[in-house]
């Protein structure tokens, strides 16, 4: 990487700074479905509609959908008996369908498509009694779904080091799952530790890391290769928001997560003469756009876009929501400014 001009330490430049803007990035096609299926549930039925956790992990997609009527809850315990109750893209656990169904709620499943794979697969291992190891976060609302499927099966591995901790005979049948939202490359040395570890490995047919995860990485990599400092716009609590600042990060540029424009700290690109930037797949376009609008005011007027793949999948809606009343398209409002 060139060698950046000294600025002040505002990071503000007298103009011509250069935004290497990343594409794809904002919602994956997971995402803009759990999306529209709110929007249409709030269309279908009067307020409020239950959301069980967030629907996906952004505050600005939440707040507005609360704005708008949505009631997020923790658990389906809080939802009134017979309530709409809107599951979200990370996936539950089939303990929490068994309660819901208990309490007569009326389910609408936001489940991203990927994830259900996952779940599928975690399934099928368990009916071949193979000790499944899961590799991810504990914490993480879709690890919880997935371990959730053969809680009696199932080891939760989040790096090597937990690897090397399994007290699991060479022998033993086991098969590995990833969460989806996961870094390529730490999920790459922790199945190469387990091909080493284990003489009787299966793992899913195809990769489990989701196609959009994957794509934003490679295009962060390159962005990061060619800017002198990253910018991800993500929440906080955005695994794969968080994972393509590390991805950024680790080739030695610095990189920073930036929930929307209001944590943009000018101090971040003093001495910078280009920006990367980017964002996670369950951020509204909106906010990147924001982001590009202060930059310029802060002299980074240029903009370069860097594409590294092309997305057109989409998923369907579940069929009780497939024809949207009154003719609207559905996630209108929630996914307005995705571009």
């Amino acid at each position: 990487m060139r060698q950046a001009e000294e600025t002040p330490e505002s990071g503000r430049h007298h103009g011509g700074g250069r935004v290497v803007l990343a594409e794809p990035r904002s919602f994956c096609a997971g995402v803009r479905r759990a999306i529209e299926i709110v929007d249409e549930a709030l269309r279908r039925y009067p307020p409020p509609v239950y959301v069980r956790k967030q629907i996906v992990h952004n505050h600005y997609v939440v707040r507005d959908f609360e704005r708008r009527g949505v009631v997020f809850v923790d658990s389906e315990d809080e939802v009134p008996t017979g309530a709409v109750c809107v599951f979200s893209a990370h996936g539950v656990s089939p303990m929490v369908r068994e309660r819901a169904a208990h309490r007569q709620l009326d389910v609408i499943d936001a489940t991203c498509p990927l994830v259900a794979k996952v779940h599928q697969e975690t399934r099928r291992y368990a009916r071949d009694e193979r000790t499944i190891l899961l590799i991810g976060h504990a914490d993480h609302e879709e690890v919880e779904g997935t371990y959730g499927e053969a809680p009696d099966r199932t080891i939760v591995v989040a790096d090597v080091a937990d690897v090397a901790r399994l007290e699991l005979p060479r022998d033993e049948p086991v098969a590995y799952l990833t969460q989806t939202t996961l870094s390529l490359d730490e999920t790459a040395e922790v199945i190469a530790a387990l091909q080493e570890r284990f003489d009787d490995l299966q793992g899913p047919g195809s990769d489990d890391i989701c196609y959009a995860s994957q794509n934003r990485q490679n295009a962060v990599k390159q962005i990061a290769a060619v800017a002198d400092v990253v910018l991800v716009v993500g929440s906080t609590n955005s695994s794969n928001s968080v994972r393509m600042v590390e991805v950024a990060a680790r080739t030695g540029t610095p990189a920073h997560l930036l929930p929307d424009v209001t944590h943009l700290d000018p101090g971040w690109l003093a001495g910078a003469r280009s920006v990367g930037l980017s964002s996670g797949a369950s951020v509204p376009e909106l906010l990147v756009e924001q982001v590009v609008d202060r930059l310029a005011g802060l002299g980074f007027d240029q903009i370069e876009v860097v594409r590294t793949a092309t997305e057109n999948i989409t998923f369907a809606l579940p069929g009780s929501l497939a024809t949207p009343r009154g003719g609207t398209d559905a996630g209108a409002t929630a996914a307005r400014g995705q571009g």
